[in-house]
């Protein structure tokens, strides 16, 4: 049994809830500069330009890109040959996350109680989701999920016989009714199938997944680019001035469902698609 200290895992974390707000993604970065090329509106391209210069000078004078440094989001891999020591792996990565948004001068964005609206002050707690897998590694993939995005998201119980063509025209009709309010240009995320909170869990999951990474899946890569496609056909464009980048990616995950269901989640993202990983 591999032993993992605590301090460690906090460490760790601190550090990627900086790297994650000071850093945008290579994959992002790279999806601006494709979507520059391609891009026909004259303001479209102007709202890129700045998006990307925004992200240079963030990383290089370390401030974060936006104001709204996020909501901190995990997706936990933990091998079942690894043994946490010095405290529990909650704690720890609450414990991170306290100390890189204190550190890293981060907004703090949480509110303890969802009606009361009180500051908890530290950014905690993280929303951890946590899969036991093979081996003895601890691989943290960390988000910081804006609530701009996050508040246009939407999930849907269809019916079976809605089929293929239902599933696509709520995706698309969720992007359509999100507009300028998400942020675009937007990376989509979707879950389908599973029971109502899975479906919720892949659409999050699904966003972990670098932009332009397809499906291992042929049928669901091809749906992915196809859906891609029809989001920049709605003409909403960067941060909805106008133009063809409505969206940088749509990333789909699936899971068997009960012969009576078809749910399918989006979860969308804004042009910050803040992600770090890491392995211990």
């Amino acid at each position: 049994m591999r032993e993992i200290p605590y301090d460690r895992i906090v460490g760790t974390v601190a550090a990627m809830c900086q790297r994650a707000n000071y850093e945008l993604g290579a994959d992002v970065m790279k999806s601006f500069r494709q979507a520059l090329k391609k891009e026909e509106s004259e303001t479209g391209r102007e709202v890129l330009s700045q998006l990307i210069e925004n992200a240079e000078i963030a990383s290089a004078e370390r401030v974060p890109m936006c104001q709204d440094t996020g909501y901190a989001v995990f997706l936990v891999e933990l091998g079942q040959d690894t043994r946490i020591v010095g405290g529990s792996l909650y704690d720890a990565i609450h414990e991170g996350v306290r100390k890189g948004y204190a550190e890293g001068y981060l907004r703090n964005s949480v509110v303890g109680h969802p009606l009361e609206r009180k500051n908890t002050g530290d950014n905690t707690p993280a929303v951890i989701h946590l899969e036991l897998v093979h081996g003895d590694r601890l691989t943290l993939h960390f988000s910081a999920k804006g609530g701009g995005s996050e508040n246009m998201s939407a999930l849907k119980m269809l019916k079976p016989s809605d089929g293929l063509e239902g599933v696509k025209a709520f995706i698309l009709d969720t992007v359509r009714q999100a507009g300028p309010n998400a942020c675009p240009p937007v990376i989509v995320g979707v879950g389908i199938g599973g029971t109502f909170e899975k479906a919720a869990y892949l659409a999050k999951k699904s966003l972990f997944r670098p932009v332009g990474e397809r499906s291992p899946r042929p049928e669901i890569a091809a749906l992915e680019s196809e859906l891609l496609d029809a989001c920049n056909k709605l003409g909403i464009g960067p941060q909805g001035m106008g133009g063809r980048t409505t969206a940088l990616d749509v990333k789909i995950e699936i899971h068997p469902c009960h012969i009576a269901s078809l749910p399918v989640a989006v979860n969308l993202n804004c042009h910050a698609s803040r992600h770090q990983e890491a392995v211990i």
